[in-house]
């Protein structure tokens, strides 16, 4: 395919969406990347847009708001052309035991990690139908699949994510527009600060490959679902956690 290639990734703040943006930027110079973040959390993404000038910009981003989305999209597709793929990334989980889950929890817990998945493919779908081509890759988990005792919030929203993709990817499959998820397992630099040496190894213990992913595995599986050359992989969940389930 001869177009420009434009990615927004939310989430561009953090490890993985982060390391995303900079797979995406250094595998291939045709790709553009828009990173969606929201204000007051844009600093390493902000420094990654210094490291790559005219190739990656910060658009504000909070992703659990319609008009940020419609402000977003709007601002990457007049400063670097029409998006061709959407990596929904963003998304955050807040554990306790359902008896003690507050209304607060769930709601939010939702709300970023489902309906902000649901806001953004609804903002790009718009642009992608008019020029019959997309690429859109929402980051699900392992705790959809195999769901972990203390989140069932999170796992109900990462649940509903592939759910959500499957269907939507039979809706514009004849359109040249894939949907596929990823589920990472555990992931190097996103494991909660509080987690202590005792707990990690009890973690690793339960991995066959006895190591958790690096971000850049996991981004390179989006890259690839990103392209041009995955035009017949749609609807796919593609667990990535070293072989636990």
């Amino acid at each position: 395919m001869s177009i420009l290639q434009h990615v927004l990734i939310t989430g561009a703040n953090g490890s993985l969406g982060l390391e995303t943006a900079r797979y995406f930027l250094s595998q291939n110079d045709a790709w553009k990347v828009s990173l969606g973040v929201r204000a007051g959390r844009q600093e390493r993404a902000l420094a990654l847009g210094e490291e790559f000038p005219g190739r990656a910009q910060v658009v504000h981003l909070d992703v659990t708001q319609v008009a940020d989305w419609q402000a977003a999209v709007e601002q990457a597709t007049q400063q670097q052309g029409p998006l061709t793929a959407l990596v929904n990334n963003a998304g955050f989980h807040d554990d306790a035991l359902l008896a003690n889950m507050s209304a607060g929890q769930w709601a939010s817990v939702l709300d970023a990690n489902l309906n902000g998945v649901f806001h953004g493919c609804q903002a790009v779908m718009g642009g992608m139908m008019r020029q019959r081509y997309g690429r859109i890759i929402n980051v699900a988990s392992l705790s959809a699949l195999l769901s972990p005792a203390g989140q069932t919030n999170y796992a109900a929203a990462k649940a509903g994510v592939l759910g959500l993709s499957q269907s939507l990817s039979k809706e514009v499959a004849r359109m040249g527009i894939t949907v596929n998820t990823v589920c990472p397992g555990y992931i190097e630099g996103g494991l909660p600060a509080e987690w202590d040496a005792e707990h990690r190894k009890g973690l690793l213990r339960q991995i066959p490959m006895r190591r958790f992913a690096q971000p850049r595995e996991v981004a390179a599986a989006i890259f690839f679902l990103a392209s041009p050359e995955a035009s017949y992989i749609t609807g796919v969940h593609l667990k990535m956690d070293g072989g636990i389930l």
